[in-house]
Formats: C-alpha cells, sequence, structure tokens
C-alpha cells in the first residue's frame, strides 16, 4: 500500500487507535494530508508494530477501505 487514504472524522480515529495503543500521544497521530507515511513511521517507532500492521488499524480505526 503505497497512499493511506483517510476518511471520515480524524478525532474518531485517533480514539480508537490510542485504545488500541496506549503509548500513543497527540503529537504521534497528528495527520497532515501528504504525510501519512511519517504518520505510519511515528506509530511504528513507537510500538514496534510492522507497517503492515499500523496501516491495517488505521484504515479499521478510519472505516476506510
Amino acid at each position: 500500500m503505497n497512499t493511506l487514504t483517510v476518511k471520515g472524522d480524524w478525532n474518531v480515529a485517533k480514539g480508537k487507535l490510542k485504545q488500541k495503543w496506549a503509548q500513543l500521544t497527540e503529537d504521534d497521530l497528528q495527520y497532515l494530508e501528504g504525510k501519512q507515511d511519517e504518520l505510519v513511521g511515528r506509530i511504528q517507532k513507537r510500538t514496534g508494530e510492522t507497517k503492515d500492521a499500523v496501516e491495517s488499524a488505521i484504515r479499521k480505526a478510519c472505516d476506510c477501505p
């Protein structure tokens, strides 16, 4: 997956991601359009999860395909 498309209410998605990984901070979850790789990288670094696992969790939290 090259581009992660985040749709819907990002605040709801952030809450779901924080429930999954409590160690994430607001700074970790700052989403800026065009900076998807940075967001995934921050979550990977903080949680130790794989890129695929992080992208899957974000898609699930955002109800994205």
